[in-house]
Formats: structure tokens, sequence, C-alpha cells
């Protein structure tokens, strides 16, 4: 978050104080003795925070408000006055100031608002310049997600096939479309089918495309989404869900680079850059019999893993304002932002929907708001809306424990005894541990030898 901070009054004596306090917390705190020599700052350096006084000489607290506003909607600001009052308070709320204060104000309080106010702040992305523009739709400030992006930037520069991994709305498909318009297919179709969504015969028709009379109802030639693809990106997403007959057919196709479609004998061919997606995990769906050991090693030239958003929580901040933003301009309602205990709320959930369930929260609080600030009382009630979707406790440990064997076996390539003492358990215990969650540590030495 950004530690900049405009502070503005014209009693020299509370500027300096502020200013001394500010500061020797660690804020970057930049003075002005009045509204229009703030705005003159805000102008040159844009304030991560702005503290004002309301009674001002030329332009009160409230203007100074709405000018800052104008420039930037998203920064947070705390009203301070000697003549506070409990309509003057109401009226900075209902504007959308973050709080308001009265003089003589208490340090500690200060220091809670500030710091509040800062953890809610919209978080900027960065500059984007002309080559990031692939990336845009993925907001992000978090480390994990940077190191992510890189790696998806350099994949996009071959033809290798991805495999694209996280829970249910990470946003996997966002990242398949990143990849699609940082690689040379961005002027081609990028074209997108979700493997879960059809049944098998549909998704055969669909994918590969039929003849005219191949089947009932097929009463012309259907190209199919791989030829419609030609030249640009195919994305399978949930491709875990594709029935076992089309994965053959899948397969062949990968290798021949060639389509055939249902009801045809002749093959065409194509040129097409294969992006896969899934919730599932295939080590275990290919030990069960329902994915093909040859199709995983096709598909999965390089892994991509999408944190979920409850390891990386410096992105909910970021995420809810860009959200707020937008579904206001959609649903025309004029918020400023989120009541310090909303955000709280957001920031401490476990988001088990992930950013998905984060954006589907702030659409519904935005929707009943009814003030320029959401509630805390609003959120509260759209998370207890969304409680059936949290994870037992015990589903959750056996998921980390299933993931944590995984990611322990590709390290050490399915050495059990290497992997054992990483984990400080003794062989028998790790056989166990592996035979509950059916992983067969033979697989990760195959996927070594690729």
């Amino acid at each position: 978050m950004s530690k900049h901070i405009l502070v503005v009054d014209d009693d020299a004596d509370i500027l300096k104080l502020l200013e001394m306090r500010l500061t020797s917390n660690g804020y970057d705190v930049v003075v002005a003795q009045s509204a229009p020599e703030a705005l003159t700052l805000f102008n040159i350096k844009p304030a991560g925070l702005v503290i004002s006084d309301l009674r001002m000489p030329e332009m009160d607290g409230f203007a100074l408000f709405e000018a800052i506003h104008q420039l930037d909607s998203t920064v947070p600001f705390i009203l301070l006055t000697a003549h506070g009052s409990i309509p003057e308070a109401v009226h900075a709320t209902q504007q959308g100031m973050f709080s308001f204060l009265t003089k003589p104000f208490d340090s500690k309080a200060l220091s809670q608002q500030v710091a509040a106010a800062l953890k809610i702040a919209t978080i900027h992305p960065k500059q984007q310049h002309d080559d990031e523009v692939w990336r845009l739709a993925i907001v992000s400030n978090s480390p994990k997600m940077e190191q992510l992006l890189s790696k998806a930037k350099l994949v996009a520069a071959s033809d290798a096939s991805v495999l694209i991994q996280g829970e249910s709305g990470t946003g996997k498909e966002l990242f398949a479309q990143a990849i699609h318009l940082a690689s040379a297919r961005r002027e081609q179709a990028f074209v997108a089918i979700n493997c879960a969504a059809l049944p098998e015969a549909l998704l055969e028709s669909e994918l590969f495309g039929h003849s005219k009379g191949a089947f009932t109802g097929a009463l012309r030639d259907h190209p199919g989404l791989i030829k419609s693809a030609d030249g640009g990106t195919l994305f399978l997403d949930e491709i875990g869900d594709m029935p076992l007959s089309v994965q053959v057919k899948l397969l062949r196709t990968l290798q021949e680079r060639m389509v055939r479609s249902v009801g045809s004998t002749s093959q065409t061919p194509v040129d097409v850059r294969i992006i896969c997606a899934t919730h599932k995990n295939l080590i275990i769906e290919m030990q069960e019999n329902r994915f093909r050991e040859d199709l995983y090693y096709r598909i999965n030239v390089v892994s991509l893993d999408i944190p979920p958003l409850a390891s990386r929580r410096e992105d909910i901040a970021l995420l809810a304002n860009y959200f707020m933003v937008n579904l206001s301009r959609k649903y025309h309602k004029k918020i400023n932002g989120f009541a310090a205990e909303a955000f709280e709320m957001l920031l401490v959930a476990p988001w088990p929907g992930n950013v998905r369930q984060l954006q589907n929260i702030i659409e519904q609080v935005v929707v009943l708001s009814t003030t320029s600030i959401i509630t805390s009382g609003l959120v509260q009630r759209a998370l207890q809306d969304n409680i059936t979707s949290i994870t037992t406790f015990d589903a959750a440990r056996k998921n980390f424990e299933q993931q944590y064997l995984i990611n322990l076996l590709k390290a050490t390539q399915g050495n059990v005894a290497q992997s054992a003492r990483i984990a400080a358990r003794n062989r028998t215990e790790f056989y166990k541990l592996l035979q509950r969650h059916h992983i067969n540590p033979a697989l990760f030495k195959v996927a070594a030898a690729e």
C-alpha cells in the first residue's frame, strides 16, 4: 500500500504536530497550509491518503474532498475539525469520507484510522505500457502472481502446451487469455470451451465438428472449435471432466496436427495452440483411470498453478475496490468506498470460492447499498449468504495433505525415501499416507523422465 500522506491545515502548529507523529510512524508525509496548495501537491504526486482540516479559508475540507475525488475517487479522506458535530460527521461519511475526527485528536485513534484507511485504499496497478496490455485483465499486486505472470509471458513466446491448475474461481481462463495476447497468435482467434458443460456426444461434435447427416439433426456441416481456432489458441477449460473417448480423439489430433469431423473420412490439417485448465488433480485422475496418462504429458508441457485468494490476501483490497468501481458504474450507483469494519471482514474471510466469490459478494453489496459507503452490515449478510460454500475442516485437511504429498514427490521426482525424510516421517508411515490418498510415486518418476 502507498504510505504517502497529504496533510492539509491552515494552523501551522497542528500541521507540524501531525507531520511529526505520522513521520515517526514511518509514513511519507507532505504538508499544505491551504486547499489550493494541497491540490497542486496532489497533482504533482498523488497521495495514498488525505488528512484535512474542515475550516480553512478559500476552500474548506468538503470542497477539497470533492476536488480530490474528481482527480481520484479511490483516495481515502480523513477530516479533522475543532468544530465537530454529529450533523457534520454524518454529512462527511455520507459524502464518502473515510472518517471524521475532532480536535484535539487522540494520537492512538488517529494512528488507527490512518492505518485502516491505508489498508483499504485502492492499490493502483503499475502503470501499464503497451507491452503489458496482455495482462491488463489480471488485477493483482501479489508477488506470487507476478512470478506466475512472468512465467506465463515466457511460455507465451513458444507454442508449448500449457496446463493451468487452480481452485475454482481463481481466474484460470484469464491466464489463458493473457498467454494468447502475449503470443504471436494474438491477432488470431481465442476459442474457449468448458469440457464439463456438455454431454459426451455434443462435446465431440463441438470440438471436432461434424459432417452433414452424420447424426440425426446434423442438417449442415459444422467446422468445430478446433478448426475455428486454426492459427490461434484453443482453451479447454475443466479438461479433467473430458470423457475418455474424447480424450483419445484429442490426443490423436494433437499428435498428428490433423482433425477429423464426426461422420467424415477425411482429415484437415490444423495449427492451433492448446491451453488446458482444471481444478481437479490430474495425477489422482490418472491413478483412478479417469484421465489418460499419454494425454496428460502431451498437454502438460508447462504447468501454471494459480494460488487461491486466501494465500494472496494482499490482492483482496485491490480486487474489492476494482469490482466496486466497475459495478457501481454498471448499476449507476454513486458508491465511494467501504466502511473500515466492512473492509476488515473482506480481508479476513476464507474465500473458498476465490476471486469469483469475492466478485459476487461485491456485486451483491453494491446492488443493495443505499449509501455512498458500503457498510459492515451489508458485507456481513453477504458473507453469511455464502457460508455454505466453505469446505469442512476434514475436507480442507485432506486436500492440503494430498497437495503437499504431490508437491513433495514432484520435487524429489518420486523418491519416496527422500520425500519421507523431508516430511519428517518414517518410510512406513509415509507409504500409508500415499496409500490413503491413492498416490502412486512411480508416476512422478515417469514425469521426471519425460
